[in-house]
């Protein structure tokens, strides 16, 4: 169960969705417990929360963003799920001020380390989130992509600045503070106690393909998902996703 109701909107999260999804199954069986305690940190108006609850588990997100917090709600009021989802406010660098250490059994933390001051820091919050042998699913935005994004739209400069950057940005018109390389966030996730179980790039084709092919070419949309699923778990494509997920275990 995708719960994604716009094929458009399932290439930007079904590669996500299946790793996160088969880790929170991998965690049912090992716990023993249909109902697992996750955590979504910058979950914002609930993209993955939903369906986590969906599947029966029980989702508290973390968000700075009252209106994010109040769409939400909505949504999962909507999804038949708002028993199941939690919103609070706050933020990964100040995570235990609003919930416990040690109380989940999985940890997102999507689309936040990009913006946060000190990544290893969140990263480490979010592991000290975690119960033994939790599960952590990382997604920043990648280096490799935006080059190649700029280099493609004839912005040879900034392709060149974003490659050379050390926060990986193109320019001062940038709206990302921050990206990451393949290593740079499986070095973040190791440095704080887990062990890589899974690297993907996200995004691969979907950005670069122009929309238009995709809205009217009978099939394009489930032939790229299919490409772009194959495409994730190649190392070769992970240095120009437009993002990268990493898939952490706890250690024992």
């Amino acid at each position: 169960m995708s719960d994604q109701p716009r094929p458009r909107a399932s290439l930007r999260t079904a590669v996500v969705w299946e790793v996160l999804k088969e880790a929170l199954d991998r965690q049912v069986k090992a716990t023993g417990r249909d109902a697992l305690d996750v955590l979504d940190t910058g979950g914002g108006t609930g993209n993955f929360a939903v369906p986590a609850a969906r599947l029966g588990h029980r989702v508290t997100v973390v968000d700075p963003s009252p209106n994010a917090l109040f769409a939400l709600e909505r949504r999962a009021a909507e999804a038949g799920v708002a028993d199941r989802v939690r919103g609070v406010q706050g933020d990964i660098l100040g995570l235990f001020d609003v919930v416990e250490r040690d109380g989940f059994d999985a940890v997102l933390c999507h689309g936040v380390l990009e913006y946060v001051d000190e990544p290893a820091e969140g990263v480490r919050n979010a592991v000290e989130a975690l119960r033994p042998s939790g599960a952590l699913s990382l997604l920043a935005a990648g280096l490799g992509g935006a080059v190649l994004a700029r280099a493609l739209a004839g912005h040879f400069t900034e392709a060149r600045q974003a490659l050379t950057d050390p926060a990986g940005r193109w320019g001062e018109g940038d709206p990302v503070p921050r990206r990451f390389t393949a290593e740079q966030l499986s070095d973040l996730v190791s440095d704080a106690g887990m062990e890589i179980a899974a690297v993907h790039g996200v995004r691969v084709f979907a950005d670069l393909v122009p929309g238009v092919l995709v809205d009217t070419e009978p099939g394009a949309v489930e032939a790229l998902l299919k490409l772009e699923a194959a495409a994730a778990e190649q190392p070769a494509f992970h240095s120009v996703a437009t993002q990268l997920h990493v898939l952490g275990e706890k250690r024992h």
